[in-house]
Parts: structure tokens; sequence; C-alpha cells
């Protein structure tokens, strides 16, 4: 598949979800660099957060989300998402074109907040890239303390650069650790119809790690 890659895009991947333990529903996107090491990290909202968890973690909702509509659209219209490409406004916001291929081989080109372009291309293993131009302004290394701006305000959020495996979260409800896995896919199944999704992605987190470990 010709993903008509520019000689300028640099291609990306998805690293995690920090969460701001300083300003409750504030999250950090973190993007990181296939072919190096800086990061990107772009604060979002809680309902994005969720949006990008469930997929993460593979809940299942009786119903579609926003994004998942969004991919069943372009299915049904026989049409593609080719890319993403991230770009950063004179603000400093990012946001991000969505390029979609039509069934007639047009291009549309569609203007996107970056969180919901992230949300659609997980969802349809499509390729994230950005240019140099944004690495060098937002980029750094793991470790590297940063501000991040988030519109004209500045979040301090927890270290977004550190490896995964330290990621910040919300407290972690330590009651579902008791529970044996019949009772959790209970409650994994209630918490999806009541569409709680974030207590659902932390649920099927766990079952998980049970799966892993037997």
């Amino acid at each position: 598949m010709n993903h008509d890659r520019n000689s300028d895009e640099h291609p990306l991947r998805l690293v995690g979800i920090t969460y701001n333990q300083i300003e409750s529903g504030v999250y950090a996107l973190v993007l990181e660099e296939i072919n190096g090491k800086r990061r990107i990290p772009i604060v979002i909202g809680f309902p994005e957060a969720q949006a990008i968890e469930c997929k993460l973690q593979e809940v299942v909702s009786p119903r579609p989300l926003t994004h998942d509509l969004i991919v069943g659209m372009l299915k049904a219209m026989d049409a593609f998402l080719e890319k993403v490409v991230i770009r950063r406004l004179p603000s400093g916001v990012f946001a991000a074109f969505l390029h979609i291929r039509c069934k007639d081989g047009r291009e549309i080109r569609l203007d996107s907040r970056s969180s919901d372009a992230i949300a659609v291309a997980i969802r349809t293993n499509a390729p994230i890239f950005t240019s140099s131009k944004v690495l060098e302004e937002a980029g750094f290394l793991p470790n590297e303390e940063r501000i991040i701006q988030r519109r004209d305000e500045i979040q301090g959020l927890n270290d977004p650069f550190m490896d995964l495996s330290d990621t910040i979260e919300p407290e972690a409800d330590e009651s579902l650790h008791g529970l044996g896995k019949d009772e959790l896919l209970q409650r994994l199944n209630k918490e999806v119809e009541r569409e709680n999704y974030e207590k659902a992605a932390e649920i099927k987190k766990i079952l998980d790690e049970m799966d892993s470990e037997s």
C-alpha cells in the first residue's frame, strides 16, 4: 500500500497516555519517533483519553463510539485512512491532517484535532507522521523535564517522557485486585453497559495481566 510519504515526514508510534495528577481530567498523549528516541507529548482531555484507552485495552462497547463510527463510515464509503500527519499551530496547539483515499483514487485531506486523528489511526492501523520542525520544536528525550503549553495556559505534567512502565495513572481501585476472573468479567460487562469505559479499561487491564501470568 502506497502512503505517498513526504520526505520530511517522520513516522511516529503511540507510546501511551500519562495522567496529570496536578489537574484533574488532563492527560498527555505521548508519541515517539520510530527511528529515534524523541517524544512529543500532546495534552488531551478525559473524553479523548478514554476513547484512545478503550482501543488500546480492546474494550468493546455495545454501540460504536464516535471514532468507531468514523471508521465504519469510511468502510461503508469504500475509503480508507491512508495516514495521519501531526502538525503544530502558531499558538503551540497540536492539530493533524487526515489523509483519506477514496475508491476512485482521489485523496481528501481533512483538518482534525490531533487526539481525534490518533484515535481513528489506531483503529485503522494507519501510520502517523510529523515533520522535522515539529520534532525540533516539541520533541524531547525521555526523562527530560518539560512544561507543556495548552492553548494560553501552562500545565505541568508529571514527566510525560518517562518509560511507560512508570506511567502515571489515576489511582487504581485496589478492591478489583481481590476479585476472581469471573467476578471481574461480570464487572467489566456492567461497566461497559453503563458506558463507564475508563473503569472498563482498568478491569480489562487486570484481566490481561491474569491471562499473561497463567
